[in-house]
C-alpha cells in the first residue's frame, strides 16, 4: 500500500494521509514530482514508457517522476524517482509548481548532470528506451503524437 501526504491547493500539508487507488477527498491533493534531465552538453533525456503501462503506454516523455511518498518533500521525491527510473543524479532546481483538476499538485525540477550518457539505467515496467536530444528537437517532439500530451502543457 503506497501512502502519500495530503496537500491543500496552496501546497501546504493538510495533515491527512492518502492512499494510492483510493478516492482523494474534495479539497485535497497528492503531490507528483517530475524531473527534466539536461546533460551539461545541452542535450535532454527522453524516455519511452513501457507498452504495458496503464496510462500512456509506449509514449515518450521528457521527465522521470511519480508520486511523492508520505514523509518526503517534493524535492526528495524527485531525486528518488529520477534515480529509480534512470540511474541519474545531479543538481535539482525547481522550475514550476502547479495543480490540475485531478487532485494533483505537480512540482517540476530541472536536473543538470554530467554523468556519462550511456549510464542511463531503465526501470523495468516503467521505461523501455531512452534518447538524448537537443533543445530544438525536444520542443518539436513534445508537441507530437508520440509524446504524453500533458508534458507540453507543464514544460
Amino acid at each position: 500500500m503506497e501512502l502519500w501526504d495530503g496537500y491543500r491547493a496552496d501546497g501546504s500539508h493538510a495533515g491527512q494521509d492518502l492512499c494510492r487507488g483510493k478516492a482523494i477527498p474534495e479539497g485535497l491533493f497528492h503531490a507528483v514530482s517530475e524531473v527534466l534531465v539536461r546533460h551539461r552538453d545541452g542535450e535532454y533525456l527522453i524516455t519511452q514508457r513501457d507498452p504495458g503501462k496503464a496510462t500512456h503506454p509506449g509514449l515518450w516523455e521528457a521527465s522521470a517522476g511519480g508520486s511523492v511518498l508520505k514523509g518526503e518533500t517534493p524535492a526528495q521525491g524527485a531525486a528518488r524517482e529520477l534515480w529509480e527510473e534512470t540511474g541519474v543524479r545531479g543538481e535539482l532546481a525547481l522550475v514550476y509548481a502547479q495543480s490540475d483538476l485531478e487532485h494533483t499538485l505537480f512540482w517540476g525540477y530541472l536536473c543538470v548532470t554530467d554523468q556519462p550518457k550511456d549510464s542511463v539505467v531503465l526501470q523495468e515496467g516503467e521505461t523501455v528506451a531512452y534518447r538524448w536530444v537537443g533543445r530544438r528537437e525536444l520542443m518539436e517532439l513534445v508537441r507530437g503524437p508520440a509524446f504524453i500530451p500533458s508534458h507540453w502543457k507543464r514544460w
